[in-house]
């Protein structure tokens, strides 16, 4: 039986506790990911306090992209 069929046959919590367990395993630590989100966040919340860029509402945005 391959490791697919295994899982499809699985009851369904089960699947869920399988697939918790692999979403987990793809998300490992990056420091320097993490580093480089960081100075991107301070960079848009300055430009945000100096009035370089504006903020926007979720419906804005959303409307954006449900043309």
């Amino acid at each position: 039986m391959s490791v697919k069929e295994e899982a499809l046959s699985l009851n369904p919590l089960d699947k869920i506790q399988l697939i918790d367990e692999l979403l987990l395993s793809l998300d490992t630590p990056n420091k320097e990911l993490d580093e480089i989100w960081v100075e991107e966040s301070e960079r848009r919340i300055e430009a945000y306090e100096i009035g370089k860029t504006k903020a926007s509402d979720v419906h804005t945005v959303l409307a954006k992209y449900n043309r």
